[in-house]
């Protein structure tokens, strides 16, 4: 919800002014979305589900973990990169790494499927990290225009994006539909872990340009695409048993996450074509419309999905109000800024009222996470008296 907010709050700033510098809200923007919602949401899922000992590191782990969320949404905002912020993102990443540690001397499964998904993500959150610790030699010798300083961004999204954060929401689906092990899951596991780290040569390929690069990115594009066919022919049967069990809210989130999978691996196609490919990373509007599809449609659609499962929540009035406004503000943001690139690459410059509609419009998402929030504040109230 702060995270929508602080979105919110961005595309304010294109309306009127605000007292907060674009560039450091969006640093605090993102970090409380990737590390203090979805980091957050897949440590307590891997805990609940896969440790069935819950020894107090967990909680109190947590907890620090929470810390150094808080001290990032507090300092970005008013110093960007510096002595703070610094200073607490280094505190999450040695959280993210003693995470690791406990989750894999603990793990307790007979799922084989389980397992290999589980450590897949936590590996690929690991090496992630390294573009971290790349940025401040990159900054001390060429500086933050350079190319290796972009590509050390670029590593880290990408591995915390298409590694960490979908697998991970993967790793629940399987275990919830009780996924098991054979030959159909073996090729999909290893086009999937294949896909994941071939396509990286596209954000290099757009800062330190090479043919080569484009071809890797083409190979990773098609595994990926034979990834997603292994993985519908995975879970079709399973999911369509585990669909008629569920609320008619679950049914529709995880319907919904998988849609805009689809819609993800379809965007993904057209990297394909090198002259598209560019045209996309030059246009900031598909880009960001993309990081949104993947951020709020894929993960955030199937975490949502596993929270009304969990809670195994009613379908009131207000929580279905709440669920169709999120949704509505996610399409309607989605479709503008995707006919706003378009309006770009025609040079027909910008949407009359593209701004002020852009800001309404996403009024909706913190409106209908709010509602969710309340919801779930409610529900564990009741469930603690």
């Amino acid at each position: 919800m702060i995270a929508a907010l602080m979105g919110l709050l961005l595309r304010y700033s294109f309306v009127n002014d605000v007292p907060f510098n674009y560039r450091f809200l969006t640093h605090a923007h993102s970090h409380v979305a990737m590390l203090g919602w979805v980091y957050l949401m897949l440590y307590t899922y891997y805990v609940h589900y896969l440790i069935p000992d819950k020894k107090t590191i967990y909680n109190r782990l947590f907890w620090v973990t929470e810390i150094a969320v808080i001290g990032m949404m507090i300092s970005f905002p008013f110093q960007g990169y510096a002595a703070i912020s610094i200073s607490f993102s280094t505190l999450h990443i040695m959280c993210s790494y003693y995470f690791v540690f406990v989750i894999w001397k603990h793990l307790k499964t007979d799922s084989r499927v389980t397992k290999l998904l589980v450590r897949a993500s936590l590996l690929f959150m690991l090496v992630s990290t390294l573009g971290v610790w790349c940025l401040g030699p990159a900054v001390a010798t060429l500086g933050q225009t350079s190319a290796f300083y972009q590509i050390a961004i670029q590593f880290f999204l990408h591995f915390q994006f298409n590694g960490w954060f979908l697998i991970g929401v993967i790793t629940i689906l399987f275990f919830l539909l009780n996924i098991e092990y054979s030959q159909l899951f073996k090729y999909f596991f290893y086009t999937l872990i294949s896909s994941t780290i071939l396509t990286l040569a596209l954000p290099i390929q757009w800062f330190a340009p090479h043919n080569s690069l484009l071809w890797i990115n083409s190979v990773g594009v098609i595994l990926q695409i034979i990834s997603l066919v292994l993985f519908f022919k995975l879970i079709k049967q399973k999911l369509v048993r585990f669909l008629k069990k569920q609320s008619n809210l679950v049914r529709n989130f995880l319907v919904f996450a998988v849609l805009c999978l689809v819609l993800k691996n379809m965007f993904q196609l057209t990297s394909l074509f090198p002259e598209f490919a560019q045209i996309v990373y030059e246009n900031r509007n598909f880009v960001i419309g993309f990081i949104h599809l993947n951020m709020l449609g894929v993960i955030s659609g199937f975490l949502f999905a596993f929270i009304f499962q969990n809670f195994k929540l009613k379908a009131s009035k207000l929580l279905i109000l709440g669920v169709y406004t999120f949704i509505c503000g996610f399409l309607l943001t989605e479709l503008l800024i995707a006919l706003q690139g378009y309006y770009f690459y025609e040079g027909k410059g910008i949407i009359d009222q593209y701004y002020l509609m852009l800001f309404l419009f996403s009024i909706l998402l913190p409106i209908g996470i709010t509602v969710f929030t309340i919801t779930l504040s409610k529900e564990t109230y009741e469930i603690s008296k």
